[in-house]
C-alpha cells in the first residue's frame, strides 16, 4: 500500500456537481485540495442527456456541464485523482483515506459520494436509460409533454412523483406489486383524485420495450400470472434509493438507512468530516442543491482547517 507523503488541507471524495463545487471553493480559499473519484468527473451528470433545470442554462448536455464544472474546479489548483475509497481513519492531526491502492492524508474531508437508484434489473432498463427510462421526474418530466408514462413503485416517491408528472404527461400509470400503496395517505388521496393517474395492481414490470426509445412495458400480474403489454413513451422507476455510504458507517455519521446527517455547515458528527449532495440526509437531490451544499462545505472546511492549524501551533509551541 503506497502512502502519499503530502498532507492535504481537504480531500473531496466524489467529483459530481457537489464535489466539484466543494473543490472549487476550497482551493479558491487557498487550501491544498484533492478530489478523489472512482469514475469520470461529473458523476451522474455524465449519464444525463439534457439538463434543463440548472440556473444559467436553458438547456445543456450533462457531459458538457460536467466538463465546465471540472475546469472551474481546477482553476485555483485543485488536484484530481482516481480512488476507490475503502475506509476513513480519523486522527487528531490528520485523517487517513484508504483506497484500493493508496493511502491519502488530509486535515478535513468532504464526502460527496452520491446515491444510487435501485434498479428493476429487467431487460431494456439499462438500454433505454436516458431514452425513456428515468429515475427523476423533476429532471426529465418536461420531456414527456402529452405522452403516456409508467411509474414503477408504490411508496412516497413513486406516488408523489407520479402525481407531479401529470402536469406534463397525458396519462400516468402507476404499476405496483401489491394491491395497496405504501405511500403516506395524503399522497395517496392526491393521486386517487387525479383523473390523469391510473393504477395497475399486484403487478411487476418484466421488460421495457422499444427500438430507439421506450415504446411500452411488459407487465406480469403476480396473482394470476397474466402477461400484458402497456404502451407508453416513458418509464419512471421509484423502487428505492441507496446512499453510497457503506464505507463510512463505522464513523457513526449515518442514520439507520445510511444517509449522512449534517448540520447547517454540512459538518457530520465527526469534526472535520463534511457531507454534501445526494449522500446527505436532505429533502431534494438535484444538481442545484448539490452545488449549494458544495459551496457551504468548501467554506466550512476552510474555517475548520484554519482553526485546526491554530490549535496545533499552540499545542506544539
Amino acid at each position: 500500500m503506497e502512502i502519499i507523503e503530502k498532507i492535504y488541507d481537504v480531500i473531496v471524495i466524489g467529483a459530481g456537481p457537489g464535489g466539484l463545487t466543494a473543490g472549487l471553493y476550497a482551493s479558491r480559499s487557498n487550501l491544498s485540495t484533492l478530489m478523489l473519484d472512482r469514475g469520470l468527473p461529473g458523476g451522474q451528470m455524465n449519464n444525463t442527456a439534457e439538463i434543463e433545470n440548472y440556473s444559467g442554462f436553458s438547456s445543456i448536455l450533462g457531459p458538457d456541464l460536467s466538463t465546465k464544472m471540472y475546469e472551474g474546479a481546477q482553476q485555483f489548483g485543485a488536484e484530481y485523482a482516481y480512488g476507490d475509497v475503502q475506509e476513513i481513519i480519523d486522527g487528531k492531526e490528520y485523517k487517513e483515506i484508504v483506497t484500493s491502492s493508496k493511502t491519502f492524508r488530509t486535515r478535513s474531508i468532504i464526502l460527496a459520494t452520491g446515491a444510487e437508484h435501485k434498479k428493476l434489473g429487467v431487460t431494456g432498463e439499462a438500454e433505454f436509460n436516458g431514452r425513456g427510462v428515468s429515475y427523476c421526474a423533476v429532471c426529465d418530466g418536461a420531456f414527456f409533454k402529452g405522452k403516456h408514462v409508467v411509474v414503477a413503485g408504490g411508496g412516497d416517491s413513486a406516488v408523489e412523483e407520479g402525481t407531479y408528472l401529470t402536469q406534463f404527461a397525458s396519462k400516468v400509470t402507476i404499476v405496483h406489486r401489491r394491491d395497496t400503496l405504501r405511500a403516506q395517505k395524503i399522497l395517496q388521496d392526491r393521486a386517487f383524485k387525479n383523473e390523469k393517474v391510473d393504477f395497475v395492481w399486484d403487478s411487476v414490470i418484466e421488460e421495457i420495450e422499444g427500438d430507439q426509445a421506450v415504446s411500452g412495458v411488459r407487465i406480469r400480474n403476480l396473482k394470476t400470472g397474466e402477461v400484458s403489454t402497456l404502451e407508453a413513451e416513458g418509464t419512471f422507476i421509484y423502487i428505492g434509493i441507496l446512499p453510497n455510504s457503506d464505507q463510512f458507517r463505522s464513523l457513526g455519521i449515518t442514520d439507520e438507512e445510511g444517509w449522512i446527517e449534517t448540520d447547517e455547515k454540512m459538518e457530520s458528527k465527526v469534526p472535520g468530516i463534511f457531507a454534501i449532495g445526494d449522500v446527505r440526509k436532505t429533502v431534494l437531490r438535484q444538481v442545484a442543491t448539490a452545488v449549494g451544499d458544495g459551496s457551504i462545505a468548501g467554506n466550512a472546511a476552510y474555517q475548520y482547517v484554519e482553526e485546526l492549524k491554530e490549535q496545533l501551533e499552540k499545542t506544539h509551541a
